[in-house]
Protein backbone atom coordinates (compact mmCIF):
# COMPACT_ATOMS: atom_id res chain seq x y z
CA UNK A 1 0.00 0.00 0.00
CA UNK A 2 3.34 2.38 1.04
CA UNK A 3 4.46 1.81 -3.05
CA UNK A 4 3.21 5.19 -4.98
CA UNK A 5 2.61 4.61 -8.86
CA UNK A 6 2.99 7.91 -10.68
CA UNK A 7 1.05 8.40 -14.22
CA UNK A 8 2.63 11.38 -15.65
CA UNK A 9 4.88 12.38 -13.47
CA UNK A 10 2.35 12.67 -10.59
CA UNK A 11 1.27 10.46 -8.13
CA UNK A 12 -2.25 8.45 -8.65
CA UNK A 13 -3.81 10.59 -5.23
CA UNK A 14 -4.10 13.88 -7.57
CA UNK A 15 -6.13 11.96 -9.73
CA UNK A 16 -7.96 10.33 -6.60
CA UNK A 17 -8.38 13.62 -5.36
CA UNK A 18 -9.45 14.85 -8.87
CA UNK A 19 -12.34 12.23 -8.98
CA UNK A 20 -13.65 13.72 -5.71
CA UNK A 21 -13.79 17.42 -6.48
CA UNK A 22 -15.19 17.09 -9.81
CA UNK A 23 -18.36 15.13 -8.44
CA UNK A 24 -18.66 17.61 -5.39
CA UNK A 25 -18.22 20.70 -8.01
CA UNK A 26 -21.06 18.64 -9.93
CA UNK A 27 -23.21 19.00 -6.98
CA UNK A 28 -22.02 22.97 -6.41
CA UNK A 29 -22.22 23.93 -10.02
CA UNK A 30 -25.31 22.38 -10.51
CA UNK A 31 -27.71 23.64 -7.62
CA UNK A 32 -25.81 27.33 -8.21
CA UNK A 33 -26.41 27.06 -12.31
CA UNK A 34 -30.42 27.11 -11.40
CA UNK A 35 -30.27 29.08 -7.87
CA UNK A 36 -31.34 32.41 -8.75
CA UNK A 37 -33.45 31.35 -11.41
CA UNK A 38 -35.28 28.83 -8.63
CA UNK A 39 -35.48 31.59 -6.34
CA UNK A 40 -37.12 34.37 -8.92
CA UNK A 41 -39.43 32.05 -10.87
CA UNK A 42 -40.54 28.89 -7.96
CA UNK A 43 -40.57 31.22 -4.60
CA UNK A 44 -41.53 34.50 -6.77
CA UNK A 45 -38.76 36.56 -4.70
CA UNK A 46 -37.85 40.24 -6.78
CA UNK A 47 -34.70 40.56 -8.21
CA UNK A 48 -33.01 42.42 -5.43
CA UNK A 49 -33.92 40.00 -2.82
CA UNK A 50 -32.60 37.32 -5.00
CA UNK A 51 -29.33 38.40 -5.78
CA UNK A 52 -28.62 39.27 -1.96
CA UNK A 53 -29.49 35.87 -1.10
CA UNK A 54 -27.48 34.32 -3.64
CA UNK A 55 -24.91 36.53 -2.36
CA UNK A 56 -25.02 35.40 1.04
CA UNK A 57 -25.68 31.73 0.49
CA UNK A 58 -21.92 31.72 -2.06
CA UNK A 59 -20.69 33.97 0.68
CA UNK A 60 -20.96 32.04 3.38
CA UNK A 61 -19.82 28.80 1.64
CA UNK A 62 -16.57 30.16 1.38
CA UNK A 63 -16.17 31.65 4.96
CA UNK A 64 -16.95 28.18 6.99
CA UNK A 65 -13.60 26.98 5.71
CA UNK A 66 -12.32 29.27 8.43
CA UNK A 67 -13.62 26.64 10.79
CA UNK A 68 -13.43 23.90 9.34
CA UNK A 69 -9.23 24.55 8.24
CA UNK A 70 -9.07 25.30 12.73
CA UNK A 71 -10.72 21.70 13.02
CA UNK A 72 -9.13 19.75 10.81
CA UNK A 73 -5.80 21.21 11.63
CA UNK A 74 -6.17 20.51 15.57
CA UNK A 75 -8.61 17.64 15.52
CA UNK A 76 -10.05 15.91 12.50
CA UNK A 77 -7.50 15.94 10.34
CA UNK A 78 -8.40 15.97 6.61
CA UNK A 79 -9.96 12.59 5.56
CA UNK A 80 -12.70 13.04 8.39
CA UNK A 81 -13.21 16.28 7.66
CA UNK A 82 -13.96 15.75 3.76
CA UNK A 83 -16.43 13.16 5.20
CA UNK A 84 -18.43 14.83 7.41
CA UNK A 85 -18.65 18.12 4.56
CA UNK A 86 -19.66 15.38 2.15
CA UNK A 87 -22.57 13.89 4.31
CA UNK A 88 -23.75 17.87 4.84
CA UNK A 89 -23.67 18.87 1.58
CA UNK A 90 -25.56 15.66 -0.17
CA UNK A 91 -28.23 16.34 2.94
CA UNK A 92 -28.51 20.22 2.09
CA UNK A 93 -28.85 19.14 -1.72
CA UNK A 94 -32.04 17.23 -0.88
CA UNK A 95 -33.66 20.21 1.42
CA UNK A 96 -33.31 21.79 -1.77
CA UNK A 97 -34.92 19.03 -3.53
CA UNK A 98 -38.02 19.42 -1.19
CA UNK A 99 -37.97 22.88 -1.25
CA UNK A 100 -38.42 22.90 -4.55
CA UNK A 101 -40.92 20.12 -4.52
CA UNK A 102 -43.55 22.25 -1.68
CA UNK A 103 -43.29 25.93 -2.47
CA UNK A 104 -44.39 28.73 -0.87
CA UNK A 105 -43.68 29.47 2.42
CA UNK A 106 -42.66 25.91 3.15
CA UNK A 107 -39.93 25.98 0.52
CA UNK A 108 -38.66 29.06 1.90
CA UNK A 109 -38.03 27.34 5.07
CA UNK A 110 -36.74 24.76 3.42
CA UNK A 111 -34.61 26.29 1.03
CA UNK A 112 -32.96 27.96 4.59
CA UNK A 113 -32.20 24.37 5.60
CA UNK A 114 -30.60 23.01 2.54
CA UNK A 115 -28.53 26.52 2.52
CA UNK A 116 -27.31 25.99 5.87
CA UNK A 117 -26.20 22.53 5.07
CA UNK A 118 -24.37 23.15 2.49
CA UNK A 119 -22.56 26.05 3.72
CA UNK A 120 -21.29 24.24 6.63
CA UNK A 121 -20.72 20.92 4.85
CA UNK A 122 -18.49 23.13 2.51
CA UNK A 123 -16.51 24.52 5.40
CA UNK A 124 -15.43 21.18 6.02
CA UNK A 125 -14.73 19.74 2.94
CA UNK A 126 -13.43 22.51 0.94
CA UNK A 127 -10.25 24.15 2.54
CA UNK A 128 -9.01 20.26 3.31
CA UNK A 129 -9.36 18.79 -0.55
CA UNK A 130 -7.13 21.21 -1.65
CA UNK A 131 -4.95 21.53 1.04
CA UNK A 132 -3.83 17.45 0.41
CA UNK A 133 -3.15 17.81 -3.16
CA UNK A 134 -0.16 20.23 -1.84
CA UNK A 135 0.60 17.34 0.55
CA UNK A 136 0.96 14.62 -2.06
CA UNK A 137 4.16 16.15 -3.11
CA UNK A 138 8.04 17.13 -1.33
CA UNK A 139 8.09 20.65 -0.01
CA UNK A 140 9.13 23.10 -3.02
CA UNK A 141 8.42 20.94 -5.85
CA UNK A 142 8.02 22.06 -9.12
CA UNK A 143 5.01 19.68 -10.11
CA UNK A 144 2.89 21.51 -7.33
CA UNK A 145 1.85 24.49 -10.05
CA UNK A 146 0.87 21.86 -12.82
CA UNK A 147 -0.85 19.20 -10.01
CA UNK A 148 -3.30 22.10 -8.91
CA UNK A 149 -3.95 23.15 -12.70
CA UNK A 150 -4.38 19.25 -13.45
CA UNK A 151 -6.84 19.45 -10.35
CA UNK A 152 -8.55 22.53 -11.40
CA UNK A 153 -9.52 21.19 -14.29
CA UNK A 154 -11.22 18.62 -12.54
CA UNK A 155 -13.54 20.88 -10.76
CA UNK A 156 -14.17 22.48 -14.16
CA UNK A 157 -15.42 18.98 -15.41
CA UNK A 158 -17.76 18.87 -13.19
CA UNK A 159 -18.40 22.35 -13.19
CA UNK A 160 -19.69 21.79 -17.53
CA UNK A 161 -21.68 18.76 -17.14
CA UNK A 162 -23.57 20.10 -14.24
CA UNK A 163 -25.30 22.66 -15.77
CA UNK A 164 -26.17 20.95 -18.58
CA UNK A 165 -28.17 18.23 -16.92
CA UNK A 166 -29.67 19.93 -13.54
CA UNK A 167 -30.33 22.93 -15.85
CA UNK A 168 -32.54 20.66 -18.50
CA UNK A 169 -35.27 19.85 -16.33
CA UNK A 170 -37.49 20.81 -13.44
CA UNK A 171 -35.80 22.66 -10.51
CA UNK A 172 -36.67 19.75 -7.53
CA UNK A 173 -35.09 17.08 -10.00
CA UNK A 174 -32.30 19.96 -10.99
CA UNK A 175 -31.41 19.77 -7.13
CA UNK A 176 -31.85 15.92 -6.64
CA UNK A 177 -29.74 15.35 -9.29
CA UNK A 178 -26.81 17.59 -7.67
CA UNK A 179 -27.60 15.52 -4.45
CA UNK A 180 -27.00 12.27 -6.24
CA UNK A 181 -23.58 14.21 -7.50
CA UNK A 182 -22.50 14.46 -4.05
CA UNK A 183 -23.19 11.04 -3.01
CA UNK A 184 -21.00 9.39 -5.45
CA UNK A 185 -18.37 12.11 -4.22
CA UNK A 186 -18.93 11.10 -0.91
CA UNK A 187 -18.81 7.25 -1.27
CA UNK A 188 -15.59 7.10 -3.71
CA UNK A 189 -13.16 8.92 -1.03
CA UNK A 190 -14.41 6.86 1.70
CA UNK A 191 -13.93 3.29 -0.15
CA UNK A 192 -10.61 4.32 -1.75
CA UNK A 193 -9.06 7.48 0.45
CA UNK A 194 -6.54 4.46 2.20
CA UNK A 195 -5.34 3.34 -0.89
CA UNK A 196 -4.36 6.71 -2.65
CA UNK A 197 -3.98 8.75 -0.27
CA UNK A 198 -0.08 8.15 0.53
CA UNK A 199 2.70 10.84 -0.17
CA UNK A 200 5.75 10.27 -2.38
CA UNK A 201 7.79 9.29 0.79
CA UNK A 202 4.97 6.17 1.54
CA UNK A 203 3.60 8.07 4.55
CA UNK A 204 -0.31 8.29 4.65
CA UNK A 205 -1.64 12.01 4.37
CA UNK A 206 -5.25 13.47 6.17
CA UNK A 207 -5.28 10.87 9.37
CA UNK A 208 -7.00 12.62 12.55
CA UNK A 209 -4.76 14.73 14.53
CA UNK A 210 -7.11 13.92 18.01
CA UNK A 211 -10.25 12.92 19.02
CA UNK A 212 -12.99 16.23 18.90
CA UNK A 213 -13.53 16.70 22.13
CA UNK A 214 -17.25 17.91 23.70
CA UNK A 215 -16.08 21.66 23.49
CA UNK A 216 -15.65 21.99 19.58
CA UNK A 217 -18.71 19.64 18.63
CA UNK A 218 -20.52 22.22 20.96
CA UNK A 219 -18.98 24.90 18.37
CA UNK A 220 -20.15 22.88 15.41
CA UNK A 221 -23.53 22.41 16.28
CA UNK A 222 -23.66 25.99 17.47
CA UNK A 223 -22.28 27.68 14.11
CA UNK A 224 -25.19 25.06 12.71
CA UNK A 225 -27.31 27.55 14.56
CA UNK A 226 -25.55 30.90 14.06
CA UNK A 227 -26.06 30.24 10.05
CA UNK A 228 -29.42 29.46 9.80
CA UNK A 229 -30.54 32.34 12.19
CA UNK A 230 -28.47 34.87 9.83
CA UNK A 231 -30.07 33.78 7.06
CA UNK A 232 -33.09 33.74 8.14
CA UNK A 233 -32.93 37.19 10.12
CA UNK A 234 -34.51 39.37 7.95
CA UNK A 235 -37.58 36.97 7.28
CA UNK A 236 -38.04 36.59 11.40
CA UNK A 237 -37.57 40.23 12.17
CA UNK A 238 -38.80 41.99 8.95
CA UNK A 239 -35.61 43.77 9.07
CA UNK A 240 -33.51 45.35 5.91
CA UNK A 241 -30.35 44.91 8.27
CA UNK A 242 -28.27 42.68 6.24
CA UNK A 243 -26.10 41.11 9.18
CA UNK A 244 -24.33 38.31 6.90
CA UNK A 245 -22.88 41.33 5.22
CA UNK A 246 -21.18 42.53 8.73
CA UNK A 247 -19.92 39.00 9.65
CA UNK A 248 -18.04 38.26 6.74
CA UNK A 249 -16.06 41.44 5.95
CA UNK A 250 -15.58 41.79 9.98
CA UNK A 251 -14.30 38.44 9.66
CA UNK A 252 -12.17 39.80 6.72
CA UNK A 253 -10.59 42.39 9.33
CA UNK A 254 -10.21 40.04 12.33
CA UNK A 255 -8.42 37.20 10.84
CA UNK A 256 -5.36 39.11 9.62
CA UNK A 257 -4.87 40.11 13.08
CA UNK A 258 -5.24 37.13 14.75
CA UNK A 259 -3.17 35.21 12.73
CA UNK A 260 -0.29 38.21 11.89
CA UNK A 261 -0.41 38.16 16.07
CA UNK A 262 1.14 34.89 16.28
CA UNK A 263 4.74 35.22 18.27
CA UNK A 264 5.92 31.90 16.73
CA UNK A 265 5.72 33.40 13.52
CA UNK A 266 8.81 33.94 12.06
CA UNK A 267 10.35 36.71 9.93
CA UNK A 268 10.18 35.44 6.31
CA UNK A 269 6.81 33.69 7.58
CA UNK A 270 5.01 36.85 8.46
CA UNK A 271 6.01 38.99 5.09
CA UNK A 272 4.48 35.94 3.30
CA UNK A 273 1.26 36.02 4.65
CA UNK A 274 1.52 39.45 4.48
CA UNK A 275 1.41 39.16 0.37
CA UNK A 276 -0.83 36.48 0.73
CA UNK A 277 -3.60 39.04 2.62
CA UNK A 278 -2.74 41.49 0.59
CA UNK A 279 -3.50 39.45 -2.88
CA UNK A 280 -6.25 38.09 -1.04
CA UNK A 281 -7.91 41.73 -1.04
CA UNK A 282 -7.22 42.11 -5.14
CA UNK A 283 -9.09 38.82 -5.62
CA UNK A 284 -12.35 40.35 -3.83
CA UNK A 285 -12.78 42.43 -7.14
CA UNK A 286 -11.99 39.71 -9.14
CA UNK A 287 -14.47 37.91 -7.90
CA UNK A 288 -16.95 40.05 -6.80
CA UNK A 289 -16.84 40.63 -10.73
CA UNK A 290 -16.98 37.22 -12.10
CA UNK A 291 -18.98 35.77 -9.93
CA UNK A 292 -22.11 37.66 -11.76
CA UNK A 293 -22.19 34.25 -13.57
CA UNK A 294 -24.46 32.73 -11.32
CA UNK A 295 -26.38 36.13 -10.59
CA UNK A 296 -26.92 38.89 -12.59
CA UNK A 297 -25.82 37.69 -15.74
CA UNK A 298 -28.05 34.75 -15.73
CA UNK A 299 -31.23 37.15 -15.10
CA UNK A 300 -29.77 38.75 -18.31
CA UNK A 301 -29.40 35.33 -20.03
CA UNK A 302 -32.55 34.55 -19.55
CA UNK A 303 -34.13 37.93 -19.96
CA UNK A 304 -31.86 39.76 -23.05
CA UNK A 305 -29.84 37.10 -24.69
CA UNK A 306 -31.44 35.74 -27.94
CA UNK A 307 -30.65 31.86 -26.87
CA UNK A 308 -32.80 30.40 -30.03
CA UNK A 309 -30.84 27.60 -31.98
CA UNK A 310 -32.62 26.17 -35.27
CA UNK A 311 -35.97 26.89 -33.54
CA UNK A 312 -34.76 25.53 -29.78
CA UNK A 313 -34.62 27.34 -27.00
CA UNK A 314 -31.39 26.99 -24.64
CA UNK A 315 -31.94 27.27 -20.98
CA UNK A 316 -30.02 30.24 -19.71
CA UNK A 317 -28.37 28.21 -17.21
CA UNK A 318 -26.11 26.11 -20.11
CA UNK A 319 -24.37 29.28 -20.27
CA UNK A 320 -22.64 28.61 -16.93
CA UNK A 321 -21.00 25.34 -18.83
CA UNK A 322 -18.83 27.60 -20.79
CA UNK A 323 -16.31 29.06 -18.43
CA UNK A 324 -15.83 25.18 -17.15
CA UNK A 325 -15.75 24.10 -20.94
CA UNK A 326 -13.31 26.85 -21.72
CA UNK A 327 -10.94 26.06 -18.77
CA UNK A 328 -10.57 22.39 -19.49
CA UNK A 329 -9.94 23.20 -23.40
CA UNK A 330 -7.51 26.40 -22.53
CA UNK A 331 -5.65 25.06 -19.39
CA UNK A 332 -3.22 22.95 -21.01
CA UNK A 333 -2.48 26.18 -22.89
CA UNK A 334 -1.39 28.24 -20.34
CA UNK A 335 0.62 25.78 -18.74
CA UNK A 336 2.13 25.05 -21.72
CA UNK A 337 2.63 28.98 -21.76
CA UNK A 338 4.07 29.25 -17.91
CA UNK A 339 6.58 26.42 -18.56
CA UNK A 340 7.72 27.85 -21.87
CA UNK A 341 8.47 30.75 -20.21
CA UNK A 342 9.80 29.59 -16.98
CA UNK A 343 12.45 27.48 -19.20
CA UNK A 344 13.78 30.84 -20.71
CA UNK A 345 12.99 32.42 -17.17
CA UNK A 346 10.33 35.07 -17.84
CA UNK A 347 7.44 33.28 -15.97
CA UNK A 348 5.92 35.93 -14.27
CA UNK A 349 5.56 35.86 -10.62
CA UNK A 350 2.48 35.13 -9.03
CA UNK A 351 1.44 38.85 -8.62
CA UNK A 352 1.91 40.08 -11.74
CA UNK A 353 -0.21 36.61 -13.15
CA UNK A 354 -3.07 37.43 -11.10
CA UNK A 355 -2.88 41.36 -12.32
CA UNK A 356 -3.27 40.02 -15.61
CA UNK A 357 -6.66 38.18 -14.53
CA UNK A 358 -7.84 41.26 -13.15
CA UNK A 359 -7.36 43.42 -16.45
CA UNK A 360 -9.16 40.13 -18.35
CA UNK A 361 -11.88 40.64 -16.14
CA UNK A 362 -12.41 44.32 -17.24
CA UNK A 363 -11.82 43.08 -20.46
CA UNK A 364 -15.03 40.66 -20.81
CA UNK A 365 -17.26 43.72 -19.66
CA UNK A 366 -15.81 46.10 -21.79
CA UNK A 367 -17.50 43.28 -24.45
CA UNK A 368 -20.71 42.96 -23.27
CA UNK A 369 -20.62 46.66 -22.76
CA UNK A 370 -20.12 47.42 -26.15
CA UNK A 371 -23.02 44.91 -27.28
CA UNK A 372 -25.78 46.44 -24.84
CA UNK A 373 -25.04 50.07 -25.78
CA UNK A 374 -28.54 51.32 -26.64
CA UNK A 375 -30.38 47.93 -25.89
CA UNK A 376 -33.95 48.84 -24.87
CA UNK A 377 -35.67 46.74 -22.18
CA UNK A 378 -37.71 44.20 -24.37
CA UNK A 379 -34.09 43.96 -26.83
CA UNK A 380 -31.93 40.83 -26.83
CA UNK A 381 -28.45 40.34 -27.69
CA UNK A 382 -26.86 37.61 -29.44
CA UNK A 383 -25.39 34.99 -27.89
CA UNK A 384 -22.05 35.10 -29.02
CA UNK A 385 -21.74 38.22 -26.90
CA UNK A 386 -21.94 36.60 -23.67
CA UNK A 387 -20.08 33.64 -24.98
CA UNK A 388 -16.86 35.57 -25.81
CA UNK A 389 -17.53 37.52 -21.88
CA UNK A 390 -17.17 33.95 -20.49
CA UNK A 391 -14.26 33.16 -22.49
CA UNK A 392 -12.19 36.03 -21.67
CA UNK A 393 -13.11 35.90 -17.89
CA UNK A 394 -11.73 32.18 -18.27
CA UNK A 395 -8.54 33.12 -19.76
CA UNK A 396 -8.56 35.83 -16.48
CA UNK A 397 -9.54 33.18 -13.89
CA UNK A 398 -6.57 30.94 -15.49
CA UNK A 399 -4.23 33.53 -14.52
CA UNK A 400 -5.74 33.91 -11.08
CA UNK A 401 -7.22 31.34 -9.18
CA UNK A 402 -5.25 27.77 -9.89
CA UNK A 403 -2.17 30.50 -9.27
CA UNK A 404 -3.58 31.70 -6.14
CA UNK A 405 -4.24 27.96 -4.67
CA UNK A 406 -0.44 26.90 -5.33
CA UNK A 407 1.12 30.20 -3.75
CA UNK A 408 -1.08 29.60 -0.93
CA UNK A 409 0.17 26.10 -0.74
CA UNK A 410 3.51 26.92 -1.47
CA UNK A 411 4.13 30.53 1.08
CA UNK A 412 1.47 29.25 4.13
CA UNK A 413 3.81 27.74 7.19
CA UNK A 414 3.14 24.14 7.30
CA UNK A 415 1.52 24.11 10.44
CA UNK A 416 -0.97 26.57 9.83
CA UNK A 417 -1.80 25.23 5.91
CA UNK A 418 -5.31 24.43 6.24
CA UNK A 419 -6.25 27.74 8.25
CA UNK A 420 -4.46 30.21 5.31
CA UNK A 421 -6.25 27.94 2.77
CA UNK A 422 -9.79 28.99 4.67
CA UNK A 423 -8.31 32.25 4.60
CA UNK A 424 -7.76 32.86 1.24
CA UNK A 425 -11.29 30.87 0.81
CA UNK A 426 -12.72 33.90 3.26
CA UNK A 427 -11.61 36.72 0.64
CA UNK A 428 -13.89 34.45 -2.14
CA UNK A 429 -16.67 34.74 0.80
CA UNK A 430 -16.31 38.38 0.87
CA UNK A 431 -16.21 38.58 -3.03
CA UNK A 432 -19.32 36.24 -3.29
CA UNK A 433 -21.15 38.80 -1.05
CA UNK A 434 -20.08 41.50 -2.37
CA UNK A 435 -20.69 40.06 -6.01
CA UNK A 436 -24.53 39.65 -4.80
CA UNK A 437 -24.63 43.37 -3.64
CA UNK A 438 -23.57 43.73 -6.96
CA UNK A 439 -26.31 42.20 -8.55
CA UNK A 440 -28.93 43.84 -6.67
CA UNK A 441 -27.92 47.00 -8.72
CA UNK A 442 -29.17 45.24 -12.16
CA UNK A 443 -31.83 47.62 -13.56
CA UNK A 444 -35.47 46.41 -14.07
CA UNK A 445 -35.99 44.48 -17.31
CA UNK A 446 -38.88 42.90 -19.65
CA UNK A 447 -38.29 39.51 -18.02
CA UNK A 448 -38.48 40.73 -14.34
CA UNK A 449 -41.19 40.45 -11.80
CA UNK A 450 -44.74 41.91 -12.70
CA UNK A 451 -45.37 44.86 -10.28
CA UNK A 452 -47.85 47.87 -10.94
CA UNK A 453 -45.29 49.85 -8.47
CA UNK A 454 -43.24 52.71 -10.02
CA UNK A 455 -40.24 51.76 -11.56
CA UNK A 456 -37.26 52.28 -9.00
CA UNK A 457 -33.78 52.28 -10.41
CA UNK A 458 -30.74 51.11 -8.08
CA UNK A 459 -28.28 53.28 -7.03
CA UNK A 460 -24.16 53.33 -5.68
CA UNK A 461 -22.94 56.03 -4.39
CA UNK A 462 -25.25 58.55 -5.47
CA UNK A 463 -25.56 57.56 -9.18
CA UNK A 464 -28.49 56.00 -10.76
CA UNK A 465 -28.02 53.04 -12.78
CA UNK A 466 -30.72 52.95 -14.81
CA UNK A 467 -29.60 50.65 -17.91
CA UNK A 468 -27.31 47.72 -18.63
CA UNK A 469 -24.60 49.85 -20.19
CA UNK A 470 -24.02 51.51 -16.93
CA UNK A 471 -24.82 48.50 -15.10
CA UNK A 472 -21.81 47.45 -17.08
CA UNK A 473 -19.43 49.74 -17.04
CA UNK A 474 -19.57 49.62 -12.89
CA UNK A 475 -17.53 46.50 -13.42
CA UNK A 476 -15.21 47.88 -15.81
CA UNK A 477 -14.33 50.34 -13.78
CA UNK A 478 -13.86 48.56 -10.46
CA UNK A 479 -11.49 45.48 -12.34
CA UNK A 480 -9.42 47.85 -13.95
CA UNK A 481 -8.84 50.04 -11.59
CA UNK A 482 -7.67 47.07 -9.24
CA UNK A 483 -5.36 45.87 -12.24
CA UNK A 484 -3.61 48.69 -12.06
CA UNK A 485 -2.79 49.32 -8.68
CA UNK A 486 -1.65 45.37 -8.57
CA UNK A 487 0.71 46.08 -12.03
CA UNK A 488 2.35 48.57 -9.69
CA UNK A 489 2.82 46.64 -6.76
CA UNK A 490 3.42 43.51 -8.13
CA UNK A 491 7.43 43.65 -7.94
CA UNK A 492 7.20 44.70 -4.32
CA UNK A 493 5.53 41.90 -3.25
CA UNK A 494 7.26 39.35 -5.47
CA UNK A 495 10.48 40.64 -2.95
CA UNK A 496 8.40 40.15 -0.18
CA UNK A 497 7.85 36.82 -1.09
CA UNK A 498 11.36 35.87 -0.59
CA UNK A 499 11.02 33.11 -3.20
CA UNK A 500 15.55 32.71 -3.45
CA UNK A 501 15.33 32.35 0.17
CA UNK A 502 13.51 28.62 -0.64
CA UNK A 503 13.68 28.67 -4.21
CA UNK A 504 10.08 27.65 -4.41
CA UNK A 505 8.67 30.34 -6.14
CA UNK A 506 8.34 29.28 -9.99
CA UNK A 507 4.20 30.26 -10.68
Amino acid sequence: MNEINKTSGHPKGLYFLFFTEMWERFSYYGMRAIFILFMTKVLLLNDAAASEIYGSYTGLVYLTPLLGGYLCDKFLGNRRSIVIGGFLMALGQFFMFLSASTGGSMGVTLMWAGLTSLIIGNGFFKPNISTMVGQLYPANDRRIDSAFTIFYMGINLGAFFSPLVCGSMDFKWGFLAACLGMVVSLISFIVYQKKYLISEEGKEIGLPVKPLDLKNILVIIGSIGIIFFMLNFKQMFKSDLDIISYFIYGAMIVMPIIILSDKSLSKIEMKRIVVIFILAFFVIFFWGAFEQAGASLTLFADRQTDRTIFGWEMPASYFQSINPLAVISLAPVFTLIWGFLYVRKMEPSSPYKMAFGLALVALGYVVIAIAVKGLGVEDKVSMWWLIGLYVIHTMGELCLSPIGLSMVSKLAPLRLSSLMMGTWFLANAAANKFAGTLSALIPPTAGAEATTAPIVYPSILGMQITNLYEFFMLFIIMTGVAAAILFVLSSWLQKMMDEKNTGAEAA
